[in-house]
């Protein structure tokens, strides 16, 4: 008996195999669970399409989470096809990269609005349309990273995005708990990935770890999928709004 036989969830933010969510994703297939999944646009489903098969996903559906009409398209299809979902994978993040170059006051209006919105404002947006869905209760994890808690360089306008995201976090646990959903974030260590490739001198974070750290090492991406499975899993059944860390233990000790 797998942790997740019978459920059923949808992934957001799956880029390639090198992303957190696909590490997620593996995980949960492995425990029994059925999969769906997104992809932003055409060149992205390219890299997507192959991996969801490779899990016999049930569904691979377009969604670009800055728009509504898409999430609700998502939902909508979900609702048609399973008539229920148990959890939802929200790993979805960006900020131009020109935002990231410079001090965060150069931070354009623009650019401080897409990033909080597909960063943060998304997660609102996904669950609205899940909770409909979950009839029986579920599990809804988020991720972020420590530039919420603390200033990280070059990390800028995605560190206050992240911040947002974790304050959602506790808003919606609070206001779900009652329905029997909880609401969850993993703040996961410095790990190689599309997104991580748009901030700058990203392999000295990668060192400063690997010999800070009590583990003296990174933190891997099936670490990230263990720790996300057990938080949508019943064995996290009494956990709430929390944000759990996946560091090899850079956060506790504040090295």
């Amino acid at each position: 008996m797998g942790l997740m036989d019978g459920k059923r969830g949808i992934i957001f933010g799956v880029a390639n195999d090198m992303s957190i969510a696909w590490g997620i994703a593996q995980q949960l297939k492995a425990q029994g669970a059925t999969l769906a999944f997104t992809y932003l646009n055409e060149a992205l489903e390219k890299r997507v399409r192959p991996l969801a098969e490779s899990l016999d996903a049930d569904l691979i559906l377009p969604c670009d989470v800055s728009n509504d009409a898409d999430i609700e398209a998502v939902f909508e299809t979900l609702g048609k096809e399973w008539g229920s979902v148990d959890f939802v994978v929200h790993a979805v993040a960006f900020a131009n990269r020109e935002d990231l170059k410079h001090g965060f006051s150069q931070t354009s209006r623009a650019g401080f609005k897409l990033a909080l919105d597909i960063s943060a404002y998304s997660l609102v947006a996904v669950t609205r349309c899940a909770v409909p869905l979950m009839t029986d209760g579920g599990s809804i994890v988020t991720m972020t990273y420590l530039g919420a808690v603390r200033t990280i360089p070059q990390y800028n306008v995605m560190g206050v995005a992240k911040a947002a995201l974790e304050a959602s976090v506790r808003y919606l646990a609070v206001e779900l708990g009652e329905k029997g959903i909880r609401v969850n974030a993993v703040s996961a260590g410095p790990i190689k990935t599309l997104a991580a490739s748009g901030i700058a001198n990203f392999r000295e974070k990668l060192k400063l770890m690997d010999d800070r750290a009590p583990l003296k090492r990174c933190v891997s991406q099936e670490e990230v999928g263990k720790s996300t499975l057990y938080l949508l899993s019943d064995l996290a059944s009494g956990v709430t709004g929390e944000v759990h860390y996946v560091d090899a233990g850079f956060n506790v000790t504040g090295a």
